[in-house]
């Protein structure tokens, strides 16, 4: 795809966790350590009956990211994460920190471990990184993608005429993760199932870790 005139490309560059939970919520979670905004991360929520949160660290991204994909709910929150023994930690802090107009908590702790390097991860590897993140070859394999991992996409379109393009370098199992929600267990570790429907194109099922560029063509800018 050529780039349009007038249009800009926006690089996200980090990692990005997903999975799901017993109790039906999955949880995908963004981790950009080079970024328009700097250096940031962000919580995506889907509950069993389809209800889409975002939880954002500033108005500013969260303003950005939910005009770039769908969700039913914002809000504002601390969003941090760490590395611990075997994984990470994530902790979304309570709306007194932050956003003193909603009420509501949503305090989520989620603890992940990180398994070996997956077998595409392997394949990935082989791919020079400048051609794995270029929006021209991810827009061509782009069916080869959804058909290697169902509901995956590496191109399509997004929220304000943005275009998407998601380019993957490594990608590593997640061993088992546990999430808590205002104190609440959201039950056992589960596959991501069924997709999330936040944007074009879903997290893989088998959860998983992934290195990524994300690019963002808008005309807008």
């Amino acid at each position: 795809m050529e780039r349009r005139e007038g249009s800009r490309d926006l690089r996200f560059t980090g990692r990005i966790a997903g999975f799901g939970t017993a109790s039906g919520t999955r949880i995908v979670i963004g981790m950009w350590h080079d970024s328009p905004f700097g250096r940031f991360a962000d919580v995506m929520v889907e509950d069993a009956g389809g209800h889409r949160l975002l939880l954002a660290p500033s108005r500013e991204i969260a303003d950005f990211v939910a005009a770039t994909y769908t969700f039913d709910e914002v809000l504002v929150r601390p969003v941090r994460v760490r590395r611990i023994a075997g994984g990470l930690a994530v902790e979304v802090g309570d709306s007194a920190l932050v956003d003193a107009s909603d009420a509501r908590s949503w305090r989520l702790s989620v603890r992940i471990r990180v398994g070996a390097v997956s077998p595409l991860g392997r394949v990935l590897r082989s791919i020079p990184a400048r051609l794995g993140t270029w929006p021209a070859w991810l827009r061509v394999i782009d069916p080869l993608a959804g058909l290697l991992l169902p509901g995956v996409r590496t191109a399509g379109s997004a929220g304000g005429g943005r275009r998407e393009f998601y380019g993957v370098t490594r990608v590593r199992r997640i061993a088992w993760a546990s999430a808590r929600l205002d104190g609440i267990d959201l039950g056992g570790f589960a596959p991501l199932r069924p997709s999330v429907r936040f944007g074009f194109g879903s997290a893989p099922p088998e959860p998983s870790l992934v290195d990524l560029v994300t690019t963002i063509r808008d005309p807008s800018l």
